[in-house]
């Protein structure tokens, strides 16, 4: 057959780990065979990322904005242990952090739902999205050690340089201190894309901060958002009979669990970090999730959901056998195909797409799946295959 051929490339950011010999395997046995797959290369492993002075991260976004469209592979975010084993230079920030600032938007997570992987939470009869703003807080943050016998201060200086200070602490000991910023105009683009969401999705909204003890942070967030609803988006949601209300984040929990699913839940970039984790895993794995960020200006990064799998990289370079879940990675790719096929009129791109990710979940309702999903499968006759093995199956099917 005739390979499905490409307009513009998407914007392609290679990972690290075991993500990256996927990224090279899911290109190998899924894509090239059947698409002329043109795509604008950027090397977002962390040696690159040292070599460059994390330019490549930037540069890689930049080109996002340019194309319209990324796919990206799972990186890693160094902490102590890999400024010793990879040699950094320094403690490179966040990649996700540096893009998502750039682009700006919020980062919508879905699970994948699959027959015979019964969610953790056995009332979650439907998927849980979660939208996380993809702008500041701790990813964008400044911090220092401070010793005893100092005093931090928070300081604005306007346009005219008068300045205004709050104080944050008088340290009769050694501690720590940290600025987070946002602004207001990403907040309303968070706030309408998610309001744009539930209404293409027709799902209610929910959304949380703490508010109570952030009473200038997290309180502008929630005014924003009542804001926005009131003024643009009530009459919308009373005619497609969906319902937005806000809660504090600690109930918003608590009424997550007891719920049957089937809603959006808006939170901020830390909370939808550590909630879109739950939420994977408690529907089944963290590799069965997609995520996509969507800017103000239309532009759609997609990615996987989870991390590197360093231990099952640790084992492959042992010559170890690994089951390493790719689904994620592979949606990752299908979303942004089937974006590139809409944007550029491409039916058979956006078909191709559709097929694929049907292959990858009718494999595992078959019953050949990687030992995650092995070890809590509710089928009665099921095959744990290894990483290789699913992408091949993966491939017979398609």
């Amino acid at each position: 057959m005739a390979k499905i051929q490409m307009k513009t490339p998407l914007v392609e950011m290679d990972g690290d780990e075991m993500t990256r010999i996927i990224w090279q395997q899911i290109k190998d046995i899924l894509l090239n065979p059947y698409i002329d797959l043109k795509t604008e290369y950027y090397d977002l492993g962390l040696e690159h990322r040292n070599e460059t002075d994390d330019q490549v991260t930037v540069d890689s976004a930049n080109a996002t904005l340019k194309y319209g469209v990324a796919v990206k592979c799972a990186t890693i975010t160094p902490n102590a242990a890999r400024m010793t084993e990879y040699n950094l230079k320094e403690m490179w920030k966040s990649p996700n952090g540096t893009i998502r600032a750039i682009l700006d938007g919020t980062v919508f997570r879905t699970p994948i739902i699959v027959k015979g992987i019964p969610p953790y939470v056995r009332n979650w009869t439907k998927p849980i999205s979660i939208a996380r703003h993809a702008y500041g807080d701790i990813y964008k943050a400044t911090e220092l050690k401070v010793d005893a016998g100092c005093k931090a201060e928070l300081v604005v200086t306007d346009k005219d340089g008068n300045e205004t200070r709050a104080l944050i602490h008088d340290f009769k000991t050694d501690g720590i201190i940290q600025g987070v910023h946002n602004l207001e105009k990403s907040i309303q683009g968070f706030a309408r894309s998610c309001f744009n969401y539930a209404l293409d999705m027709k799902v209610d909204l929910w959304f949380s901060t703490k508010d109570t003890i952030s009473k200038k942070y997290d309180h502008t967030f929630k005014d924003i958002f009542a804001e926005i609803y009131e003024a643009e988006y009530k009459a919308k949601f009373e005619e497609a009979g969906i319902e937005y209300f806000y809660t504090l984040i600690d109930d918003a929990v608590a009424r997550v669990i007891r719920s049957e699913g089937g809603f959006i839940w808006a939170c901020k970039n830390y909370d939808g970090d550590v909630m879109s984790d739950m939420v994977s895993t408690a529907y089944g794995s963290l590799a069965m999730m997609t995520s996509v960020l969507v800017s103000p200006d239309g532009i759609y990064e997609y990615e996987a959901a989870h991390g590197t799998v360093q231990r099952h990289y640790y084992n492959h370079l042992k010559g170890l056998p690994t089951s390493t879940n790719s689904v994620a990675t592979i949606f990752a790719w299908t979303g942004a195909l089937r974006k590139r096929g809409e944007l550029d009129e491409i039916p058979e791109l956006c078909e191709f797409a559709d097929k694929l990710e049907r292959a990858c979940i009718d494999t595992i309702e078959s019953g050949v799946m990687t030992k995650d999903l092995y070890l809590i499968s509710t089928l009665e006759n099921k095959t744990q295959v290894n990483t290789t093995e699913f992408l091949e199956a993966i491939a017979s099917r398609l």
